[in-house]
C-alpha cells in the first residue's frame, strides 16, 4: 500500500517580541504542537520561538534543518524527505511568514513538483501590513526587495521606480537593513519628487509600531529615528 505523503506546513512567527497569540491564531500553536520536524533559518532562535508557543513541547524531540545562505541546494532538496514517509514538516519564518523576503520560495517549489501538499498558515506579513496602513494604491502595488547600496545607483533606482509608480499607478515597496534605514530615509526625502507620498512603517505589531505617510515635502520637517527598526518603506506618485 502506497504511504499518504505527509503535508508541508508554512509557519508565521511574530515580527518581535510580543507574545505570540497576540498576532498569530491558535491554529498555528495547534501545528507547532503537532509538529516534530521543522525547516528553520536559525536553530536558537527557532527554538525560542516554538517553546513560547507550545511550551509542553519536547525540545529534544525536535528535528530541525536549517536553511541559510550556507545551505547548498543538495543539502536542501533532502528537507521535505520525511513527507514522504506522511509526517508533516514545518517551514518556520524567522520573522513574519515564510517564503515572502524570506528564504523557503524554492522548499515550497519543491513541494510542489513532488506533490507534497502545501498549507499556508495566517500571521503577520510586514509588507501586508504596511501596505494595508499606507492609504497608497493597494490595487497594484510591487515589492522590490532591497535597492542598491552604492549611493549613485540607488538614487537611480529610486527615479526609476519613481517614474514607473507614476505612469503605471503602482505602489513600491522596498525594505533596507536595519542600520541603513537612517541613511535610506533621508536619500528617499532628498531623491523623491516633492508631492510624492511617502509612508514609513517601522515596529509593525509591537508597542513601538509606526505607521505615516506625508509627501516627500512634508517629510524635510519630521525628525524619527528608524536606526536598527524594522522597517519598511512604500511610495507612490500619482
Amino acid at each position: 500500500m502506497k504511504t499518504k505523503f505527509g503535508k508541508l506546513f508554512l509557519i508565521p512567527t511574530t515580527l518581535g517580541l510580543n507574545e505570540p497569540l497576540e498576532v498569530l491564531p491558535i491554529s498555528v500553536k495547534k501545528a507547532v504542537e503537532e509538529l516534530n520536524f521543522f525547516i528553520v533559518e536559525n536553530e536558537k532562535s527557532a527554538r525560542r520561538f516554538i517553546k513560547k508557543i507550545a511550551p509542553r513541547k519536547s525540545q529534544p524531540a525536535l528535528r530541525l534543518f536549517v536553511l541559510d545562505k550556507y545551505t547548498s541546494e543538495f543539502e536542501s532538496k533532502s528537507f521535505i524527505d520525511p513527507c514522504f514517509k506522511g509526517v508533516n514538516v514545518g517551514l518556520l519564518s524567522e520573522a513574519g511568514v515564510p517564503a515572502i523576503a524570506d528564504p523557503g520560495a524554492n522548499i515550497v517549489m519543491m513541494a510542489h513538483l513532488k506533490n507534497v501538499q502545501v498549507v499556508p498558515l495566517v500571521g503577520p506579513s510586514s509588507i501586508i501590513l504596511a501596505m494595508m496602513g499606507s492609504g497608497l494604491n493597494g490595487q497594484n502595488f510591487a515589492f522590490n526587495g532591497y535597492l542598491p547600496i552604492e549611493s549613485t545607483e540607488r538614487k537611480k533606482k529610486i527615479k526609476e521606480l519613481e517614474k514607473w509608480s507614476k505612469q503605471n499607478n503602482q505602489t513600491q515597496i522596498f525594505i533596507e537593513t536595519p542600520y541603513r534605514n537612517q541613511k535610506l530615509f533621508t536619500e528617499l526625502k532628498n531623491s523623491l519628487t516633492p508631492s510624492t507620498y511617502l509612508c514609513i512603517a517601522a515596529d509593525l505589531t509591537l508597542n513601538t509600531e509606526y505607521i505615516k505617510t506625508l509627501t516627500a515635502k512634508e517629510w524635510k520637517t519630521e525628525n524619527i529615528d528608524l536606526h536598527k527598526r524594522p522597517c519598511i518603506f512604500i511610495f507612490h506618485k500619482y
